[in-house]
């Protein structure tokens, strides 16, 4: 990853609407979650939230799919760890001691397939 795209996916997040959506996008897994139920769950209206899922998605943080007539958004974990491994890159300075409880935290707190909280659970 380059410094540019670590700049604009961390200034994505820099908004409380656009980290709300993040997160919830990240839980909701790989199934994602239609726009309008994002909007509805942050309690955003629609063009706001068309606003916030543009600049995440362009940030390459998120991604889209249409299924009949609904935009489905959902976290690009690639793209995610991508990012974290950019921050990490340099942090051990050969002393992995010191980047362990950091790493040990981004393993827990991942979502791997299947072990995300359904997006129901998300949306209730």
């Amino acid at each position: 990853m380059e410094s540019q795209d670590a700049i604009e996916g961390l200034s994505a997040l820099a908004h409380p609407g656009r980290l709300a959506v993040f997160r919830l996008l990240v839980q909701a897994g790989a199934a994602g979650v239609p726009a309008g139920e994002i909007a509805r769950a942050l309690g955003a209206p629609a063009n706001t939230m068309s606003t916030q899922l543009a600049i995440l998605t362009r940030a390459g943080l998120i991604r889209s799919r249409r299924e009949s007539r609904s935009v489905i958004y959902s976290a690009d974990y690639d793209q995610i760890g991508g990012l974290i491994g950019f921050l990490m890159q340099d942090c051990c300075q050969g002393r992995p001691e010191v980047c362990g409880p950091l790493l040990a935290m981004s393993a827990a707190a991942s979502c791997g397939p299947g072990a995300c909280a359904p997006t129901s659970e998300i949306l209730s």
